[in-house]
């Protein structure tokens, strides 16, 4: 807390923040998201809904639109539907009951006690990794942090030294510093206040600390897209539920098994096979990739130009060449439209 009053100069928007609603938006964009990235996302998300009423009452498509490129799609859905229960439910007014929090979609332990001591006072810490690096570290903890008996011992700790009496700056204090002293490869331990207690720098375990118990390997996927173009307009698809992406647009998708089978991917004999007769293909070498959590996204893209709109299966719908912008596409499509603007 010394350090956090006299020290602390990681200057953020949402810190000190007393309004529930503004300290919710920034834990949910925040979620699976560095700061850096998240940032202009937040202030986006205030400028254009700047109370949940006006969150509440937006289209889907335009809360999608500004969510475009910032990843888990899931968190987007939880964001609508959470706005408006509090709407409906609560006056727009969040809850000042951990409980209830925890009720809400999309709201886990962290982002509860995060509203809950930012925004009501209330003595719950949160655990992020930030946190659970610090106790590692400094406790000496051994214990993998993503394991069911690590992470009953951080939650436990965390609560044991929070400052019941300014529970919202102690918290924001040891993420603080978890972000900026205690940092994951290289923690700056020549300006830490506390290397005379730390359990890990006395022990030269620092760099070994915290523990983890896996990694889950990624799951390889190959996607090629063709892009029918038809008198100015193009077909584009919702994605369906139960896999990534979900509800966020894209072209005609072919999933393929195999890096080879990408590179090899001429889309002729289909396009006999589904009765399409096109003016012109043309295919991009280029291959677009996208980290997700735990796959790995390659995709290849063809435009297809048609003079009559063929059938194509699914729900998808054709609209104007120059619409395209303003839907959402996840992060590998954006990329490829980036490069390669269709005109």
């Amino acid at each position: 807390m010394q350090w956090h009053f006299s020290q602390n100069n990681r200057i953020m928007p949402w810190k000190g923040e007393p309004d529930p609603y503004k300290i919710w938006l920034s834990e949910i964009i925040l979620q699976q998201t560095r700061v850096e990235q998240g940032l202009n996302y937040y202030l986006r998300f205030v400028e254009a809904y700047p109370t949940v009423f006006a969150l509440a009452g937006a289209r889907d498509e335009d809360v999608f639109k500004k969510w475009e490129g910032l990843g888990y799609y899931s968190r987007c859905r939880n964001l609508l539907s959470t706005a408006r229960l509090v709407v409906e439910k609560y006056d727009g007014q969040f809850p000042g009951d951990y409980q209830a929090l925890l009720q809400l979609k999309g709201v886990g332990p962290y982002t509860a006690a995060a509203i809950a001591s930012f925004g009501f006072g209330l003595p719950y810490a949160v655990v992020d990794g930030n946190v659970t690096r610090v106790l590692s570290r400094f406790f000496l903890v051994e214990a993998p942090i993503d394991s069911p008996e690590g992470q009953k011992i951080f939650k436990t700790m965390a609560q044991d030294v929070l400052e019941p009496d300014n529970p919202g700056a102690f918290n924001q204090a040891i993420m603080d510093f978890g972000a900026t002293v205690c940092k994951p490869v290289l923690p700056d331990c020549i300006h830490c206040p506390m290397t005379e207690t730390c359990g890990a720098f006395t022990t030269n375990k620092t760099r070994v600390l915290p523990l983890k118990s896996k990694k889950l390997a990624k799951k390889e996927r190959f996607f090629a897209y063709l892009i029918f173009v038809c008198k100015r307009k193009v077909w584009i698809l919702e994605r369906p539920e139960g896999d990534i992406w979900r509800h966020l647009n894209e072209f005609f998708l072919i999933e393929l098994g195999s890096e080879k089978a990408l590179k090899t991917f001429s889309p002729e004999d289909l396009l006999t096979q589904m009765e399409v007769v096109p003016a012109s293909v043309k295919g991009y070498d280029d291959i677009f990739e996208q980290m997700l959590t735990h796959q790995r996204i390659h995709a290849r893209f063809f435009i297809v130009q048609v003079s009559a709109k063929p059938r194509l299966p699914g729900t998808g719908k054709w609209i104007p060449l120059q619409q395209v912008r303003e839907y959402a596409f996840p992060k590998t499509i954006r990329n490829f439209l980036d490069s390669y603007p269709l005109t």
